[in-house]
């Protein structure tokens, strides 16, 4: 690795040329396509950005979980090269290619269950979605779709109507796709009943609302993200998944694991399904599969993803030979580092430091949850109140910027911090992380008392 893993201020953030391009996007690129922290990037790897103005800036972000092995891991790196140089495109489904295949087969490998398994590729984690609906509603006869509050699975038409949150993903682009229902998500921290009451209390909901609102014989396939990503990384409670699947195994509905964000060792196991020993019938995934090319897929039990008729799957772009060459390079580096092993490490860095801060922000720090490396804390204004505080958040991600650390928050509220550093980073960038992060905290939290 040729970049410096170091954290280097060498202009203000954005500096004169992050500043002069964003000039140049504003007049070139439509005003719908945000930008969180308009710092333009050179150069990239381990857990260090570099942009334009030699600034380095320690990455918490990870590009929203895509770069899980950072984004010039070497072997990624040279498969890609590798690749390019032989051929970019023939369409796999006019003339087809081993990279392929290879992907296929290792998704049956690595996905939950030891069933037989067949994949389909695509380009982006909202087409693997909507592609998962169309083989449910194909193989079972039936229309309705179940999903849950809070849920984020993407922005196409289909994937809006099963997205929860209005703004910024929603407002104004409807009418959606019908036959869409939604159901309470078992969401620890602001359940009515408290948190001891959730996971049996939140299960007699899902199950009242698909018996009332949709009809078991009418259902095919609940889709859910084993931990709610946007949304604000909720983590259900222990039980409460495997009893949703087994429900659902028992009604003859399929149930849809949407793991764009949380697999390939995002979570401390190479998919979060993994940690209760949930099979899915369906899993999507798309995000840290490919190190940074756009690659998803939907993988499922054979007879399910085969009783789709020839040509009913596809596209022209779906299972590109170089994303596929990434992919396999990506998970490749996964297995070969153990990258779920490291995730559990971050995991034991970050949570002590966010729970001291909790301590001296009791008022503040309303919960902090997730596992591996997808982690989280919900920020509040008035402890056990629980009232959102989205300003606050927004507050401490200014600050992080302008010292040198890439920050998401998320939520359908506004008031999650999240953290999704790369599983290449290095502990002392954690750590000198975690320090701009805390100090920060403490000066906002001050402020705004």
């Amino acid at each position: 690795m040729t970049l410096s893993q170091e954290r280097i201020l060498a202009t203000e953030i954005p500096g004169p040329r992050s500043r002069a391009l964003q000039e140049r996007k504003v007049a070139a690129v439509s005003a719908g396509v945000g930008t969180t922290l308009p710092v333009y990037v050179e150069q990239a790897g381990g857990g260090i950005l570099r942009d334009v103005d030699g600034n380095q800036l320690i990455d918490f972000g990870s590009g929203i979980a895509v770069t899980t092995v950072g984004n010039a891991a070497p072997r990624v790196v040279e498969a890609v090269q590798r690749q390019v140089a032989d051929f970019t495109h023939t369409c796999f489904m006019v003339t087809p290619y081993e990279e392929y295949v290879e992907v296929c087969e290792k998704l049956a490998e690595l996905t939950p269950g030891s069933h037989e398994k067949r994949s389909a590729l695509f380009n982006s984690g909202a087409e693997a979605v909507e592609n998962a609906v169309k083989v449910a509603r194909h193989h079972t006869g039936r229309d309705a779709i179940v999903v849950f509050d809070h849920a984020y699975h993407g922005r196409t038409n289909l994937t809006m109507a099963l997205t929860a949150k209005n703004m910024p993903y929603k407002h104004g682009f409807g009418p959606f796709a019908g036959e869409i229902y939604r159901a309470p998500m078992a969401y620890p921290y602001r359940w009515p009943g408290g948190p001891e009451a959730c996971a049996d209390e939140a299960f007699e909901a899902f199950v009242n609302t698909v018996h009332a609102q949709v009809g078991e014989d009418s259902c095919a396939a609940v889709l859910i993200e084993p931990i709610q990503g946007e949304g604000g990384f909720i983590v259900p409670p222990a039980g409460w998944l495997p009893r949703v699947a087994d429900w659902c195994r028992e009604q003859g509905i399929l149930f849809i694991a949407d793991e764009i964000q949380t697999g390939f060792a995002r979570t401390g196991d190479w998919f979060a399904s993994d940690h209760e020993g949930v099979v899915p019938d369906l899993v999507t995934t798309a995000k840290g599969m490919a190190g940074g090319l756009p690659l998803a897929a939907v993988t499922g039990r054979a007879e399910v993803m085969d009783s789709v008729h020839v040509g009913g799957l596809g596209g022209t772009y779906g299972g590109n030979p170089v994303a596929c060459a990434s992919a396999l390079a990506a998970m490749e580096t996964m297995q070969e580092l153990d990258l779920p092993a490291r995730a559990r490490e971050i995991e034991a860095i970050f949570v002590p430091r966010l729970q001291a801060l909790a301590q001296r922000h009791p008022e503040r720090v309303g919960d902090i949850r997730g596992r591996g490396a997808m982690l989280a804390v919900e920020l509040v204004s008035d402890g056990p109140g629980r009232t959102p505080d989205a300003a606050l958040a927004g507050a401490v991600h200014r600050a992080c910027s302008a010292e040198g650390l890439v920050t998401l928050t998320c939520g359908t509220f506004g008031n999650v911090f999240r953290f999704l550093p790369p599983l290449s980073i290095d502990d002392h960038l954690l750590s000198e992380g975690l320090d701009i992060f805390e100090a920060a905290f403490d000066r906002a939290a001050a402020g705004s008392q």
